[in-house]
């Protein structure tokens, strides 16, 4: 369905406005978007001031134009991609760092930055942005706050909500709403901060937020332990956190994926299990990493290497980085279907793992899997023939029942991407009807005319 956006040109705006066909057609995908399956916008629209989201929107809103929020597009889940035309809200050229507050650990931004960005100028205070996720290089904070992103640290750090301090949110009719203070806690009324990290752009606009920062550790140790199968590899993983050891990253690796990224990236993981640690601490980082060493030995590890210095640890995590790039690059016959992110309780993370790779044996798939193992986040991709009826639907049916299990298990369908397009048919499942009925009251009072991002999170049935 197409929309009459004309009424962008009568717009006092500072931004730019775009119907070219190429702009168009690069905002009908994103990463996790397959070829032909996104619409493209009636037009683009790069909002330069909180003033321009709301004009937009307003004028958006009075003549039922749906608006989708848009950044870097590194999203997996199909949260910025239009399901019915009409305005893409590119807001990467809202890319200032505003203010730093070094005393208060605070830094004020607009959702355009970059992870990097962020780190980078934190740096210079000798702090940094503890949440920042996998992706971080590549995406923006807004989209990092649209989907509540998670990370390699999460199992130390938390989500990037967990690092909110306030927004500045624009609704559907334009009005800016303040979601806090500078204060690093206040009982005072609903909590507009973190109802709207996670929303995906269906509740409002992010045009600023004030992040918490930390100080960088003075102490950071890496490794990576070998296991002689995945069942030795998981249940350290669990016996680790369950144990209390004060572990900043931990990562698994499968075979699969250790191959892949072998063959991607030059690197010589061993074709094993394979999990990846890191350690931060202002003092007595080695007796941690002496801890971690005792819980990983009752689990019969092959080898555990510990690298101290910096480009030793930037060669250790490089391997884990590449995994996206590497699983699509792996073989130019087969197509990755979706890109799974399951999490369930740490007590579960093992028999997660296993039912995962037991589909994939029983329904001969290659299926890579690996993830922030240290909060049960299962991340795995199958691999099919795309031009293979058959193979595409059985690969659809054990990406299902993987979902379903971690379900079953007492997790949930996303640990870090969303629900987007791509996981709105479990979330009843997960939450119940009663919770997912009230998310849709709270999305119809703050958007009565579904302007915002429609067709995202709440199936259509």
């Amino acid at each position: 369905m197409h929309h009459d956006v004309s009424f962008l040109d009568d717009l006092a705006v500072e931004g730019e406005v775009s119907t070219s066909p190429g702009t168009l057609e690069s905002h009908a995908a994103d990463w996790g978007t397959p070829d032909g399956e996104g619409v493209a916008p009636d037009a683009v629209v790069y909002p330069e001031s909180t003033a321009d989201v709301s004009s937009v929107l307003a004028a958006a809103t009075d003549r039922g134009v749906p608006v989708t929020p848009y950044a870097a597009g590194t999203g997996l889940e199909g949260n910025a991609v239009p399901v019915e035309a009409g305005i893409s809200m590119d807001l990467t050229r809202m890319d200032s760092i505003l203010d730093v507050r070094p005393g208060d650990f605070q830094m004020d931004v607009q959702p355009g930055v970059m992870g990097s960005a962020v780190d980078e100028r934190a740096g210079v205070e000798g702090l940094w942005f503890p949440p920042l996720p996998s992706s971080g290089d590549i995406s923006t904070v807004g989209g990092m706050i649209a989907t509540d992103a998670g990370g390699m640290g999460t199992v130390k750090y938390g989500e990037v909500k967990d690092w909110l301090v306030r927004l500045e949110v624009v609704l559907a009719d334009g009005t800016v709403v303040d979601s806090g203070t500078r204060a690093i806690k206040s009982s005072a009324g609903y909590n507009l901060t973190e109802l709207v990290a996670g929303s995906e752009g269906t509740l409002g606009v992010v045009t600023e937020a004030t992040l918490e920062l930390d100080g960088r550790p003075r102490q950071i140790r890496g490794g990576r332990a070998v296991f002689p199968d995945l069942d030795h590899a998981t249940a350290a993983v669990t016996d680790a956190v369950q144990s209390g050891v004060d572990v900043a990253k931990i990562e698994l690796v499968d075979e699969t994926s250790a191959r892949m990224a072998n063959a991607y990236a030059g690197v010589d993981l061993p074709d094993a299990p394979t999990v990846f640690v890191e350690f931060h601490a202002d003092h007595g980082v080695d007796e941690e990493v002496r801890y971690c060493r005792e819980v990983f030995d009752a689990h019969d590890p092959l080898r555990f290497e510990v690298a101290a210095d910096g480009e030793g640890m930037a060669d250790l995590w490089q391997a884990r980085r590449d995994l996206a790039f590497a699983i699509r690059s792996y073989d130019p016959n087969l197509t990755p279907l979706h890109p799974g992110d399951v999490t369930v309780p740490i007590s579960e993370y093992g028999a997660m793992v296993r039912y995962a790779k037991d589909l994939a044996d029983e329904y001969d798939v290659v299926m890579p899997c690996f993830g922030h193992a240290g909060d049960g986040n299962v991340h795995y991709s199958v691999l099919v023939d795309e031009d293979d009826p058959e193979a595409v639907a059985t690969g659809e049916d054990v990406y299902r029942r993987i979902v379903e299990r971690a379900i079953e298990l007492g997790g949930t369908s996303t640990g870090e991407h969303g629900i987007g397009r791509g996981k709105r048919e479990y979330l009843e499942a997960e939450r119940g009807p009663g919770a997912v009925d009230a998310m849709k009251r709270i999305k119809d009072a703050l958007d009565p005319t579904g302007t915002l991002n429609p067709g995202k999170i709440f199936d259509e049935d």
